[in-house]
């Protein structure tokens, strides 16, 4: 029997699926590149979509705090994502191929809010370049990309149905993780996360703060942002929560990027 052309490495003939191996690495903590970074991510259904009204004064709120703290802007897709899913379906494409049509669109909410943002040094990165990240914030730039995870063709199946799985919450959420941000906010059209949707259901109830486990243990029909985030967010290592906050209340996103108490706050 042939023997292996080996390298030397600590990881040498390992399968890399061993629990064994990945309980010994469990507590080596990676690289936090951007400590004090805040990912802010702007909802294209939520915000987005509602136009110059909501958009505007957002966008200036954002921009009046970039130089007060070191911010990356996330966008969503919003409308126009959900009408090429449901094309999309209807046409039986497979979910690799929604996902990347899906990013197109959230990249095209990128550039306009990158070009509205341009007086406070507002610049559209592209998902490979997230690594210049800390170059861009020293010399002033106020970096802004869109959410959709580049998964692409590679997207996973989803439990059920055809639309993919990670969407801008998750990538928003991933792109904080992988800088080792400070904080990863969802900017939505409500006031946070609700015990039933509150656009339906008017007496439903705000959940001021509440874990990931105590979260999935509720088993709700439908929530303001993707469950897929949850799932990341409780084996994350360097992001332990996320904040959602009603971006058409004017002083919400300071008081979030401030720390202060407001909307939902998701725990790891």
């Amino acid at each position: 029997m042939a023997g292996r052309h080996e390298v030397y490495n600590k990881l040498q003939g390992e399968t890399l699926v061993r629990k064994g191996l990945m309980q010994k690495h469990a507590d080596i903590k990676p690289l936090r590149l951007i400590p004090d970074l805040q990912v802010v991510k702007i909802g294209g259904h939520g915000t987005i979509d509602f136009g110059r009204k909501v958009v505007m004064p957002l966008l200036e709120e954002v921009g009046e705090q970039a130089s007060h703290h070191k911010m990356l802007v996330v966008t969503g897709g919003g409308v126009r994502v959900r009408h090429i899913l449901d094309v999309g379906i209807d046409l039986g494409m497979p979910t690799g191929v929604l996902a990347r049509l899906a990013g197109k669109i959230s990249e095209q909410n990128a550039e306009m809010v990158a070009l509205l943002l341009s007086k406070w040094g507002g610049t559209h990165v592209d998902s490979d370049d997230i690594l210049d990240l800390p170059m861009l914030l020293k010399l002033g730039f106020l970096p802004v990309t869109h959410g959709t995870p580049p998964y692409g063709l590679f997207e996973h199946p989803p439990e059920s149905g055809l639309i993919p799985p990670h969407r801008t919450d998750t990538g928003a959420f991933l792109m904080a993780e992988v800088l080792g941000a400070k904080s990863c906010i969802l900017v939505k059209n409500v006031d946070g996360l609700f015990t039933e949707n509150p656009t339906v259901n008017p007496d439903a109830e705000l959940i001021e703060d509440i874990t990931v486990d105590e979260l999935l243990a509720m088993e709700m029909e439908d929530m303001v942002l993707e469950s897929k985030l949850l799932y990341l967010l409780r084996d994350a290592n360097s992001l332990k929560e996320v904040r959602i906050v009603n971006g058409h209340k004017p002083g919400n996103v300071t008081r979030a990027l401030r720390g202060e108490k407001v909307g939902t706050v998701i725990r790891a």
